[in-house]
């Protein structure tokens, strides 16, 4: 009964970080600016260390937590990197700020 409830918690879990990480990548792809873009693939990072968890329990095998591990680290520096990389660049800078600024006072 116990590994019946599991076994379909997991799969509707799998299918939820899938509906996820689809809508992610959406956001890279589509995304507004640049800083909408960092966060989705963020966002594509955390939800595949949480799949890469999720097969853990699933195949029984402590690898795959390993990888995860490895990858949320790169994960990490990759977007300390880019975010130092668009901080560098005054035209990506100057223009986020002046977007900002007119999605506040209302313009489009």
């Amino acid at each position: 009964m116990i590994s019946t409830i599991l076994n379909i918690t997991i799969q509707a879990a799998f299918a939820i970080h899938a509906l996820l990480i689809g809508y992610a990548i959406y956001r890279v792809w589509r995304g507004k600016d640049t800083i909408g873009r960092l966060l989705g693939v963020e966002l594509v990072g955390t939800l595949t260390i949480a799949v890469l968890v999720l097969l853990a329990l699933v195949q029984q095998n402590r690898l795959f937590i390993d990888v995860a591990l490895g990858l949320g680290a790169l994960g990490f520096i990759s977007v300390i990197g880019f975010a130092k990389y668009t901080a560098d660049q005054p035209q990506i800078a100057e223009h986020q700020f002046a977007e900002h600024q007119l999605i506040e006072q209302g313009g489009d």
